[in-house]
């Protein structure tokens, strides 16, 4: 293999199994979920354990920032701040209750709807135009989602209504962080940033539940520890940092491309774990929604 090629090929890889490990997260989720515990639970246990991790790697970061003598202002801390409350905390809170009451797949279908949702708050915001390309693209990524919806209101009801606006509140929570996220990346560099900021959002959820829980709530078998771990691990720290290393190898608009192997890792460990279901309505639905951000990842620039 020729040696230019080394970085392209890890690269895809890379953003490749950040996508599916990244897409597990749903999976471990509604596991921990037969286990009875709830979503401040759940979500505790993995922000606890994934804690260490991201204050590391901001320490880190920060350490190679001072080196440069680009040292955090207030404002700075304060943009952190916001936005890990916002990006990542809310937004994940929100993911968590919202896969109470839908399937994995469909959940993952509506958090692939961020990258139309950025384009959406850029024009509502800063009245940015939308080229007719990005209309098309999230015209097909909405009818998408609207399919598989759809098709699951018909058997669950109102607990898919429910559980649809729960995660569908996350997408949009975690596009005002990319949208807000630009400068502030520029300015301190996304390691730090990722660091601070879901440090910010692990202390707010271990704190929701030492406010909304009683302290034996956190007695839980031991599987849901386990679960936790992994989650933590393998599906949050682990895909952070490999997606990060695909962009420094391919670029940001190609490893979204590559990141779209996601959905369907969805699914396949859906029917896999869950015995979730496997139709046509999804299959189509995927498509779609798949089909949309392409074109929007594709257009980005324009």
């Amino acid at each position: 293999m020729n040696t230019s090629q080394r970085p392209a090929l890890s690269g895809l890889l890379l953003a490749a199994a950040g996508a599916i490990a990244f897409s597990g997260k749903a999976i471990i989720v509604k596991l921990s979920y037969t286990y009875g515990v709830d979503a401040v639970t759940v979500i505790m246990y993995r922000m606890l354990f994934a804690l260490p991790f991201f204050i590391a790697m901001g320490l880190w970061a920060e350490r190679q920032a001072i080196a440069r003598e680009n040292p955090l202002t207030r404002r700075d801390v304060i943009d952190i701040v916001g936005l890990g409350l916002v990006g990542y905390y809310l937004s994940s809170y929100l993911d968590f209750l919202g896969l109470q009451y839908i399937t994995a797949s469909l959940e993952r279908l509506i958090l692939y709807l961020n990258p139309t949702l950025v384009v959406l708050l850029g024009w509502a915001i800063y009245k940015k135009p939308i080229h007719p390309i990005r209309m098309l693209a999230m015209a097909i990524s909405y009818s998408g989602v609207m399919l598989v919806f759809s098709h699951e209101l018909s058997f669950a009801g109102a607990d898919v209504a429910l559980g649809s606006t729960l995660v569908f509140g996350s997408a949009v929570s975690y596009a005002v962080y990319l949208l807000y996220s630009g400068q502030l990346v520029q300015r301190i560099g996304s390691l730090r940033l990722v660091g601070w900021a879901t440090s910010v959002a692990c202390v707010c959820c271990i704190a929701q539940f030492v406010m909304l829980r009683p302290l034996s709530a956190a007695v839980v078998p031991v599987d849901v520890l386990w679960l936790g771990v992994l989650n933590a691990v393998a599906c949050t720290v682990a895909p952070v940092l490999m997606v990060m290393m695909a962009i420094e190898r391919i670029g940001a608009a190609l490893a979204a491309q590559t990141g779209m192997i996601g959905p369907m890792s969805t699914i396949a460990l859906g029917v896999w774990l869950l015995d979730e279901p496997l139709n046509a309505w999804i299959g189509a639905g995927t498509l779609l929604v798949l089909g949309g951000v392409f074109i929007v990842s594709k257009y980005g620039s324009k």
